[in-house]
Formats: C-alpha cells, sequence, structure tokens
C-alpha cells in the first residue's frame, strides 16, 4: 500500500475516499466520529455551465461498519454550487444512505444479510 488512502480504502466505501476529504475525526470513549468535506470539483454532467462553489449542504451522519468494537459515524458535508447565469442550485447526487436508514448503504447490505442466518 502506497498512503494512508489505500488503507483507507480497506475500511470505509472506497468512493468516500476518492470523492470526500477527511477533514477530523474524534474518539469518544467507543464511539469514532469521522468528518468529511466532498471536494471541490464540479460535476462534470455540468461542464457547460458557468458555476461557482456555494458552500455546503447541512450535514448528514450515518453509521457505518464498527471498527475494532468502536462505533463509527461518518458526518459528511455534501458541496452546493450555483449557476452564474440561471442562479439555480447544482449538486451531484450521491447515494450515501440506505433509503429508510441512517446507516450506509454497505453497512444496510451487510446487516440485512447476517440477519438471514
Amino acid at each position: 500500500m502506497d498512503n494512508y488512502l489505500d488503507l483507507l480504502k480497506l475500511i470505509l466505501p472506497e468512493f468516500l475516499i476518492n470523492h470526500f476529504d477527511l477533514v477530523r475525526n474524534t474518539k469518544n470513549g467507543e464511539v469514532v466520529h469521522l468528518y468529511f468535506e466532498e471536494h471541490n470539483t464540479m460535476p462534470s454532467e455540468e461542464s457547460k455551465r458557468i458555476l461557482i462553489a456555494h458552500g455546503f449542504h447541512k450535514e448528514v451522519t450515518v453509521q457505518d461498519f464498527p471498527l475494532r468494537g468502536n462505533t463509527v459515524y461518518l458526518h459528511v458535508k455534501r458541496r452546493r454550487w450555483l449557476d452564474k447565469t440561471t442562479k439555480q442550485v447544482v449538486q451531484i447526487d450521491w447515494n450515501l444512505v440506505a433509503q429508510g436508514t441512517r446507516m450506509t448503504t454497505e453497512f444496510a447490505a451487510f446487516l440485512k444479510e447476517i440477519s438471514r442466518y
């Protein structure tokens, strides 16, 4: 493994490591909080529009796989851009949270699979 990002890709959802920056982490007892902010990369499908960075959406918190007996919460802030011409807000649509849960889709699928036994 070349660097810590390769290691993080084995532990956390790969899309999170590829498209978000880990900006902070905390550990309170047996609870780990990891804070991510989306890279400032405009959506490729919007390349013909003139977009300017327009801050972040409200932070979303989801529970992920436990790590070494610690509960893990991912705090994710998604970027938004403003179309300079139409004043329309533009964002990348990430399928981050499993529908009807507050967990990542991977963790929800894992729990669904193990509950069958």
